[in-house]
């Protein structure tokens, strides 16, 4: 599938925690947030410079969702209010912890 210009694939998911491994679209203006250069960090030190396909990043999904909810937050100005409940069993301290990761 191609990704339109401004945007990046990435893949996200730990196989050996649970299998799961899902695909997102994102702008490229994610790779300059702080919090998203911590995870890409961690991409280095856990697969490298050199992959076919998407960039793999080293999280879980539920991780990954909280991050780029977290990213859309901020960038809106902090004046969104959607209710997510699917994070409401995490315990993120300030930043990100990427505990699954």
């Amino acid at each position: 599938m191609k990704v339109k210009k401004g945007w990046l694939a990435v893949q996200v998911g730990l196989e050996e925690e649970d299998g799961r491994v899902e695909r997102f679209v994102i702008p490229i203006s994610y790779l300059y947030h702080p919090l998203f250069k911590r995870l890409l960090d961690k991409a280095h030190e856990a697969y490298g410079y050199h992959a076919n396909g998407p960039l793999r990043l080293p999280c879980s999904v539920d991780d990954f969702l909280h991050l780029r909810w977290r990213i859309e937050r901020e960038s809106s100005g902090g004046h969104h209010h959607h209710h997510h409940s699917h994070h409401q069993n995490h315990h993120f301290h300030g930043a990100l912890s990427f505990h699954s990761c």
